[in-house]
């Protein structure tokens, strides 16, 4: 082997190993951003403790939860916008939210307020006023 031949294969195993190590520290940290994402979705938890502020809102008929995420967001009630559509998307109350003017503290959790937004959405198996019971 010549000395050209043992540098050249020298630089291209020191080219592989920092594009392996490249590799792996991005997996790690994508691995870790995406793990600690999908735990806030169960476990977020509310803007401030304690009492907290009370902040009314208006949402408005068709409104998408994005719509709704960011309208919290801006107003403090909850901290990403994006990951409140994805709370919205697993909750019990998907697509169940109805327009109104809703008093929300940043004492609650985005589940609690979801809650309060879907109260008088219809539940499941009942029938509205005009349905048939016959």
């Amino acid at each position: 082997m010549s000395i050209k031949e043992i540098i050249g294969s020298t630089a291209e195993l020191i080219i592989k190993v920092v594009a392996l190590i490249f590799a792996v520290t991005y997996i790690i940290r994508a691995s870790t951003a995406a793990y600690d994402y999908g735990y806030r979705i169960f476990t977020e938890e509310p803007v401030s403790l304690g009492e907290g502020r009370i902040i009314s809102v208006s949402v408005e008929e068709p409104v998408s939860a994005m719509e709704v995420g960011k309208m919290l967001e801006e107003r403090g009630l909850i901290r990403d916008a994006n990951l409140f559509v994805l709370q919205e998307l697993l909750s019990e109350n998907h697509g169940k939210m109805q327009p109104g003017i809703y008093d929300l503290s940043t004492a609650m959790t985005a589940e609690e307020m979801m809650d309060v937004m879907a109260a008088d959405a219809p539940k499941e198996g009942e029938e509205d006023a005009e349905g048939d019971s016959q």
